[in-house]
This record gives C-alpha cells, sequence and structure tokens, in this order.
C-alpha cells in the first residue's frame, strides 16, 4: 500500500455565539486561502475518510495518536508520540508526524485550564485546545491582554512548560446572535428583540418536530417566529459549557432537509461527520449567507467573557458574525455543527480586515446525542 494517503480513496477494511456578545483576534496559523466551494459541492476532501481511519487509529493507537489533519497538499497527516505507532500510521496509508506528549498528557492540560476558567476565571484569554500539528495544547490570548486575572491564567498555562503553546492575536471574542431586532442557515427572531439563525430541522425519538440552534439563542427560552409567524416555543437549552438548544416546531411548518445556500441553491443534508482539521468547511447564516474556509482545530475551549465558558467546539476560516449564531455549518452534503461565536473587529469577521477569520460552532453529534434527536434529510 502506498505510504501516502489521498484523501478521497478508499479506505479498505477500516472500522468503520453567534448573538452580540463577544470578540476575538486573528490565530497566527489558521490557514488564510480562500475556499470558494459552492453549496452542496464534494470536494477531494472527504469528511468520511478521515474520521474513519482515525477512529481506527484511535483504537489500535489510543493515546499515543494525538489527532489527525490535511497538510497543504491535501494528504492525510497522523500525529503520533512514538516510532511504533508511525509505523502503523504508514501501514494505514497516512503520514506519520512525531509530536512529543501523548493524547493522555495533553488533554490532561486542557482539563486542567478548564477546570480553572469555571472555578476562577480565564480573563480575557480567549481558547485552549489540543493541536496535532504542533503536538502542544495552543492557548491564545488578544495581544495587549495584561490584567491580573489573565496574567494568572497564562502563568498557571507556563508552569507545563513545553505542553503548551501561547499565542498571540488581534480583535474580540464573542457569541454571534444579532440584537437587532424551514430551511437551517434562516433568520429567527426571538420573541426578546435579538435574531439568530436555524442550525438544522430534526426529530426527537419520539418523533417531535424541533429545529436545532445555539444554546445561547435558547437560554432564558424564548419562542421563535419568521416573518411575523410563530415557529415554537424553546424546549431544551445548554449554554454555557456547551451551546446548543432545541426550539418545538408548531404544525403547519414544512421541515425540510435542506440549507439556505444564499443564492447558490439549497444544500441537501444528507448525514453527519465530524470532519478533520484541514478539511473545507462551509457555513449558512442570516448575516453572511454562505460563507466557506477550513476546520483549523477540534476540541476547543473558548472563553466568552463573565464566566461563559464553553468546551468542546470547533475552529473554522468560515466568516461569522452577529446573527449566524446557531447557523448550520456544512462538509459537502454533511452537517458538521452549529455556528456559536466568532472573532470579530467593529462587529465583522477578521477577513474583511486582511486577517484568517476564526469562527467556533458546536459539534453536531453531541448535539443530537444529548437531544435524543435526529437530523430531518433530503429525500
Amino acid at each position: 500500500m502506498s505510504g501516502r494517503f489521498r484523501v478521497g480513496a478508499a479506505l479498505a477494511g477500516a472500522v468503520v455565539l453567534t448573538a452580540a456578545g463577544l470578540v476575538a483576534a486573528n490565530w497566527a496559523t489558521a490557514d488564510s486561502r480562500s475556499a470558494e466551494i459552492k453549496p452542496g459541492q464534494l470536494t477531494d476532501r472527504s469528511p468520511l475518510v478521515a474520521e474513519t481511519l482515525e477512529t481506527q487509529l484511535q483504537s489500535e493507537l489510543g493515546s499515543k495518536a494525538v489527532g489527525t489533519y490535511y497538510d497543504d497538499a491535501g494528504e492525510l497527516v497522523v500525529a503520533v508520540s512514538d516510532l511504533a505507532a508511525a509505523d502503523l500510521v504508514r501501514q494505514a496509508g497516512a503520514i506519520p508526524k512525531l509530536v512529543r506528549f501523548t493524547a493522555d498528557q495533553l488533554n490532561a492540560v486542557q482539563a486542567e485550564l478548564n477546570r480553572l476558567a469555571v472555578g476562577s476565571s480565564a480573563g480575557k484569554v480567549r481558547s485552549w485546545y489540543v493541536d496535532p500539528i504542533s503536538g502542544t495544547v495552543v492557548v491564545t490570548v488578544p495581544k495587549g491582554a495584561h490584567d491580573l486575572i489573565t496574567e494568572r491564567f497564562l502563568e498557571r498555562a507556563r508552569e507545563y512548560g513545553g505542553l503548551v503553546t501561547i499565542r498571540s492575536a488581534a480583535g474580540t471574542v464573542t457569541t454571534t446572535a444579532d440584537d437587532f431586532g424551514l430551511r437551517g442557515g434562516m433568520k429567527v427572531d426571538k420573541n426578546t428583540g435579538y435574531v439568530c439563525s436555524l442550525g438544522f430541522n430534526a426529530r426527537t425519538t419520539k418523533g417531535t418536530r424541533i429545529f436545532l440552534t445555539a444554546g445561547h439563542c435558547t437560554a432564558g427560552k424564548p419562542s421563535f417566529s419568521r416573518n411575523g409567524y410563530i415557529l415554537g416555543n424553546t424546549r431544551t437549552s445548554s449554554f454555557p459549557g456547551n451551546d446548543f438548544g432545541t426550539v418545538g416546531v408548531i404544525e403547519g411548518w414544512d421541515q425540510q432537509g435542506y440549507v439556505e445556500g444564499w443564492g447558490a441553491g439549497n444544500v441537501a443534508v444528507k448525514g453527519i461527520a465530524n470532519a478533520t482539521i484541514g478539511s473545507t468547511l462551509c457555513k449558512s447564516g442570516k448575516s453572511t449567507g454562505w460563507t466557506c474556509g477550513r476546520i483549523v482545530a477540534r476540541n476547543v475551549t473558548v472563553n466568552y467573557g463573565n464566566n461563559r465558558v464553553v468546551r468542546g467546539l470547533f475552529q473554522h476560516t468560515a466568516c461569522t458574525e452577529a446573527g449566524d449564531s446557531g447557523g448550520a455549518n456544512m462538509t459537502g452534503n454533511y452537517a458538521q455543527g452549529i455556528s456559536s461565536g466568532a472573532a470579530l473587529i467593529n462587529g465583522q469577521c477578521l477577513e474583511k480586515h486582511g486577517r484568517p477569520s476564526e469562527s467556533y460552532a458546536q459539534p453536531i453529534a453531541e448535539v443530537l446525542q444529548s437531544t435524543r434527536s435526529r437530523l430531518v434529510l433530503s429525500n
């Protein structure tokens, strides 16, 4: 078998915030390439290929497998912590990259920082996550943030030595609901006057009609409407910690298994995925429409301020702004998650200021499992 795994190739035998509030800065290593992907278009980076291989390798290698990502050439790379694990990666058809620390070591550091942020405060520190590219826990902090609480958090992070990489960034991080105020990505109005976006239509295991959106949009359990017509009331809400909620959909509304393409056709929803770092991702939302980028990091802890810490988000470079909260995130025809927040400068995503955008989304699999629901798919 070839030592290089081309995205989209078959893998034989494999085991199968965005309400107004927070803003962040550019992450120095974010992919700045423009990804011009039309709605529904599948790229050579299949969202299921890497996920399947990663599941197989994780089962075999355990903590020695730190994570996977696509490099600039489109090759699948697996970060591992020893030579024996590297050999298994080559046999599976991917490219191994040796890193210093195991997944258990890095996850333990992130867990400790999570506890510190929730129990005390992270100050102005924006986010932290296990990064397979550097093989460390990456902690990002806005430039010029030198207040006592922020410095205390960073001092604790520095105590882990080489396990942690601290990066500076520009801007402010915020959830992306719009305070001015059924397909995924469409505008939905709250009776509180705020505006969010619909994520995906779904049904509970009991057959109840619901739609999924961001948890900071459903906080306080508001009712929702569209164009003056009632959609329904909040059923469940989880924020902070997580960022997802469900809204009951009254009879009369046609729940469609599509996401709004904003002028480029509707995008059929055919399933869910948990794509690898480097994969293409597009999001749909009422403010910025259909925008595309690439996944930068997974399992990111984001500090939205005022002790609103959300864990387990993924970060990407598609432009996301106020009002896009709760909107659909897709790779091809596969649902990835719902928009949570973004780094904004003067209310605009970072790419409008010459930097790679920094956006955050709640993974869809956790939402469906927690709400005991399944997506409405296209026919």
